[in-house]
């Protein structure tokens, strides 16, 4: 069972899944959203520009339909008059087609955003399948868009069915009107109209988008095993991963263990742990932990210490503050400077000691080295 649902399709779309298919050209789109968006910037226009094109109609029609006697037979003066009115008819029309250009361009960016893909431009054979052109024209898809298509032929035949049912009288009074008032009259029936459809294309564009959106995330599920597969490509096998951080600490803790031979001293506690401390006055403005660890690292950081005579020095709370403060290669805290003074003064006596063979007094141990409150973690509180 396990099995069988890694490999149904489940699971949304990824980030990258979602990418690939812009890519590809695949991105959410409605045509119901689009025919809405044209009509609506159509009878914007009328609505704002209505009175001049009425007018601006008017003076095309009666400028094209009458002419001098003389000039019928000017043929020069005939195609100057021809210019003129196609000039005139495209800054009439303009108005409108920048409309409709400005919601063509517009529509895609309310699904989800522009997008240009050279891929949806390029020859594919699969799209030539017959097969699975039979299978997209049966599929429910298919059924989808039939079900639209035939709402929207109902809703279209209902509109102008209410509209010459209800303005029959108008309609059949332009034929008789003067051209300037059926003009009008037709500008306000053609706006009615526009108006009517519009409304209905916003119902059934509000289903459409929601749906179209959803089927487009529908389609790109995946299944669990792609999404396994897809993260192991962009991150990589959690395995090898594993086995790289391994390695990269084991090489860490090469290079920690190389700088404890180069300590002035490490802190124990004297089991538990460990700290290796260096200092040079000359470039460091505090000392500076070379290495620290727990247990077995703690272990080995002691043994290493006294391979190389290095000293060590037994001071538990100053070495859990500095294993829980100090990283290594950085300096301790400030608030420990006055601690680590203390070791570090043990530590120049002692070789001054080693230095002059035993002449002076050996110095004593450090034993009640205090440790500000709260740095120490093994404190009782």
């Amino acid at each position: 069972m396990a099995e069988e649902s890694d490999l149904e399709r489940t699971e949304p779309a990824s980030a990258r899944r979602l990418e690939q298919a812009r890519e590809d050209g695949n991105i959410p789109h409605s045509r119901e959203l689009m025919a809405f968006m044209v009509l609506a910037a159509g009878a914007g226009v009328f609505w704002i520009l209505g009175s001049w094109m009425t007018h601006r109609v008017a003076s095309l029609l009666q400028h094209g339909l009458s002419f001098s006697r003389s000039a019928a037979f000017e043929p020069a003066r005939m195609n100057e008059s021809a210019l003129e009115l196609t000039v005139e008819a495209f800054v009439l029309v303009g108005p409108i087609f920048l409309a409709i250009f400005v919601a063509i361009i517009t529509t895609p960016f309310m699904m989800g955003g522009w997008n240009l893909s050279s891929k949806a431009f390029q020859f594919d054979l699969t799209r030539m399948d017959p097969i699975k052109g039979l299978g997209r024209m049966f599929s429910w898809q298919s059924l989808g868009e039939l079900v639209k298509a035939i709402l929207k032929a109902i809703l279209i035949g209902g509109v102008l069915y209410w509209i010459v049912r209800n303005e029959q009288d108008r309609l059949f009074g332009l034929i008789v009107q003067p051209i300037e008032i059926g003009l009008a009259t037709f500008s306000q029936l053609l706006f009615l109209s526009f108006v009517a459809l519009i409304v209905g294309l916003a119902v059934i564009a509000a289903i459409d988008v929601p749906f179209q959106l959803w089927q487009y995330h529908d389609r790109l599920k995946m299944t669990r095993e792609e999404l396994r597969r897809e993260n192991r490509e962009s991150e990589g096998d959690p395995q090898l991963k594993a086995r790289i951080r391994s390695q990269q600490r084991e090489m860490a803790r090469g290079r920690m263990m190389s700088e404890v031979p180069k300590a002035d001293v490490v802190v124990t506690n004297p089991t538990h742990y460990a700290v290796a401390l260096k200092y040079d006055g000359m470039s460091m403005r505090a000392p500076v932990v070379v290495a620290k660890g727990m247990n077995l690292i703690a272990q080995r950081i002691r043994d290493i210490a006294g391979e190389n005579q290095v000293p060590q020095l037994e001071a538990a709370p100053l070495a859990r503050a500095l294993y829980r403060h100090a990283e290594v290669g950085d300096p301790i805290p400030a608030a420990l400077y006055a601690a680590v003074a203390e070791v570090m003064a043990w530590v120049y006596q002692m070789d001054e000691y080693v230095a002059n063979a035993g002449a002076s007094l050996l110095p004593p141990v450090p034993t009640q080295i205090a440790v500000p409150e709260g740095l120490d973690p093994g404190a009782v509180a």
